[in-house]
């Protein structure tokens, strides 16, 4: 049988369970996965390998009106891996009466590569709501396949994974087939604490941090990191340090935690913060942060 690989992109409106699938499918949690939406800022990928088969998965931030220079820069994502995919993968979630960014969905009923509509957390929906659903999005997407699912739980995904082997086109590997992801450590590392921020401060705080790795340095038996979380005001760094320092130390600790899973190694975390001022709408300052 000839080696097959293809990139699996998926897309959707904001907190309908894209990065959830995404771990789902790949067996990892590459991406963090909050409550809050717009929690996913870039394109991530992860990569799953077996002897036949490299299957490129994709998943992209929350389609968006913008509000920000970073919002143009995360449609930008979103777009590209659109017209790049080879089965595109479209996730919604029973609550969903329409798609809220009208040209993105006009752009995935005009693509020619298999569409995958996948309807979301099933678990949290009775059948006759599911089935209502599943009618209407058959009318949006006459050409996709549809299937209810729970990231979450599991439920559906085979069916899923047999419609992904069968449509990936015939080719060798685009990465090494050890590889499981284009990024690289420090990368995780500094989302594994731009999700704590999102789990533990409220409103505005979550999404005017970025979170930059200073040091990174792997020693016998351990690993030490110096992370610099950068808010847009003064006012935003005194909640995120808190009372006596509460807070910063509890995003420190539950970070520091999951690191440590993460790379199987005990983790000694520093974490400062830093005012760089509205950098959501520098573009210059955006691409100084990898965006």
């Amino acid at each position: 049988m000839a080696h097959k690989s293809g990139f699996v992109n998926i897309v959707g409106s904001p907190n309908v369970g894209k990065s959830t699938l995404m771990n789902r499918l790949v067996g990892e949690k590459l991406s963090i996965v909050t409550s809050k939406a717009q929690t996913t800022r870039h394109r991530i990928l992860g990569i799953v390998n077996d002897e036949e088969h490299q299957i490129v998965f994709s998943d992209t931030p929350g389609v968006v009106n913008s509000a920000y220079k970073l919002h143009d820069n995360m449609m930008d994502y979103v777009n590209t891996s659109i017209s790049d995919a080879d089965v595109l993968i479209f996730v919604t979630d029973p609550k969903e009466t329409e798609m809220n960014h009208k040209e993105t969905l006009e752009k995935i009923q005009r693509v020619k590569v298999p569409v995958l509509c996948l309807i979301n957390k099933m678990d949290l929906s009775d059948q006759d709501a599911i089935r209502e659903k599943l009618e209407y999005w058959q009318t949006r997407l006459p050409d996709a396949k549809i299937f209810p699912i729970s990231a979450l739980h599991g439920f559906g995904i085979d069916g899923v994974w047999e419609e992904i082997r069968r449509n990936i086109p015939e080719s060798p590997p685009y990465f090494d087939k050890d590889a499981i992801t284009d990024r690289p450590m420090r990368f995780f590392i500094s989302e594994i604490i731009r999700e704590k921020i999102f789990i533990h401060c409220k409103k505005e705080i979550p999404y005017a941090c970025q979170v930059e790795i200073e040091e990174y340095k792997e020693e016998a038996d351990i690993t030490r990191i110096r992370a610099l979380v950068i808010v847009e005001r003064n006012s935003q760094k005194g909640i995120i340090i808190g009372k006596g320092g509460e807070m910063l130390k509890r995003i420190g600790r539950e970070a520091r935690k999951e690191m440590e899973k993460f790379i199987d190694q005990k983790v000694f975390l520093e974490t400062f913060v830093k005012v760089d001022k509205d950098w959501r709408g520098s573009e210059q300052k955006l691409k100084k942060y990898g965006y």
